[in-house]
């Protein structure tokens, strides 16, 4: 199976947050120091970016798209600006204007998430998602995948969030095209997928170990899932739950795609959430791995099981949004959306209104008319207040279609 576009990804966008560098999982851990380098007007976020401002820029205009808020220019001025001369992105650089050279570390994931960010919010940076698509295509490994460097070993984490980047690009309509000594990142993806026996049956591996011995991951299994559905987290929206639990021999993609669906509904069923694998949390809630988990659920049809984590986020994972920023906001939106809870007000706070808060105030916020099915809101958090969207627009709320998504049948693919 080649991952392909829908017709209605193919008229609007397509990774979840697969590679996000993680904050430590505790919410109640303290805020990070002062970041060692000036933050960037027009960039989200105020900690330090050296690891993570493209990343957590690119997730959150994704974001924003979807629940229909137009960046600051200047926001996606800034993401533009970090693109190297060659069309790769590295995971920051503090000065745009002097040319990149051997000492910028360049990489697929930033690239992959910028890309995909760019195509997603208009055409002003067509140039730029050309050039980073081609990039892309250039230092694609010849067992079809990518690593996260460039010749790096292929992982199944770089490899989705490359498949959701072009896929949301308008520059492929399948990943077929995008072929490396005969193999596609479908046939890569698969050589990482688990047998049904074993410890981790049906998941897939982040890496093979020296040995060539694949082990469990809940992370990569996530990622492989989505990006097995064809699509970028902001493209799920609940549908009829037609899933079913079960196992068989992954000889084709799509099978191990529904194996790790399996797998990953079987590891939640019991606490509702995934466990950190960071050394010494073991017993601690991994929350973005959480949320972009409960994306992956709704895309393969696995609904009852992501909708009960979603509900398990809405409770605890705020604080950690807080401290994390802007990158898991975004993941807690699409993760609310794909379950169909209202990210405007998903444990009594407004999401949309969180994110938009961590950088500079966006260009347009809907109308009652632009979104109507939110008529009748009452556009207060949970503290009683009004929200910054009906301060500004006197009655706006916004947000994804997810009232609608309970209706429609199947999956349906964001317009």
């Amino acid at each position: 199976m080649n991952v392909r576009r829908s017709a209605a990804v193919l008229a609007a966008t397509a990774v979840i947050g697969t590679a996000t560098p993680a904050v430590a999982a505790d919410p109640s851990a303290s805020p990070s120091p002062s970041p060692s380098v000036a933050i960037p007007e027009g960039l989200y976020g105020v900690g330090d970016p050296t690891y993570d401002g493209v990343w957590r820029q690119s997730w959150a205009l994704i974001a924003q798209n979807k629940q229909s808020v137009v960046p600051a220019r200047k926001a996606v001025d800034w993401l533009a600006g970090q693109q190297c001369a060659n069309g790769a992105f590295p995971a920051f650089r503090a000065d745009p204007s002097k040319p990149c050279d051997a000492e910028v570390m360049v990489d697929t994931n930033s690239t992959a998430a910028a890309v995909h960010a760019l195509a997603v919010v208009g055409s002003t940076h067509e140039d730029a998602v050309r050039k980073g698509v081609a990039w892309l295509r250039s230092v694609q490994n010849k067992d079809g995948g990518w690593g996260y460097t460039p010749g790096g070993a292929t992982d199944a984490n770089s490899t989705s969030v490359v498949i959701d980047a072009l896929l949301s690009s308008n520059e492929v309509d399948s990943t077929s095209e995008f072929k490396k000594a005969g193999h596609t990142p479908s046939d890569a993806l698969l050589k990482l997928a688990l047998p049904c026996t074993g410890d981790g049956a049906g998941a897939f591996a982040y890496q093979p170990d020296k040995k060539g011995k694949l082990t469990a991951n809940a992370d990569a299994t996530a990622a492989a899932v989505l990006s097995g559905m064809g699509g970028g987290p902001e493209t799920i929206l609940l549908g009829d739950d037609q899933s079913s639990a079960s196992c068989e021999k992954p000889s084709s993609f799509e099978t191990a795609v529904h194996n790790g669906a399996s797998y990953l509904a079987k590891t939640m069923s019991k606490d509702k959430y995934l466990k950190s694998v960071l050394p010494g949390s073991e017993d601690q809630p991994d929350y973005g791995n959480t949320a972009d988990a409960v994306v992956a659920l709704s895309a393969a049809e696995f609904n009852d099981e992501a909708a009960a984590s979603a509900h398990w986020l809405e409770t605890h994972a705020l604080k950690w949004a807080a401290q994390s920023g802007p990158a898991a906001y975004a993941q807690l939106i699409f993760a609310a959306r794909s379950a169909g809870v209202d990210p405007r007000d998903f444990g009594g706070k407004n999401l949309v209104t969180l994110l938009n808060a961590t950088g500079p105030k966006p260009e347009h916020l809907p109308t009652a008319e632009e979104a109507p099915h939110l008529e009748g809101k009452s556009g207060k958090d949970d503290d009683g207040t009004l929200t910054v969207a009906w301060a500004v627009g006197g009655g706006l709320l916004l947000g994804a279609l997810i009232g609608f998504g309970l209706m429609l049948r199947g999956r349906k693919r964001g317009q």
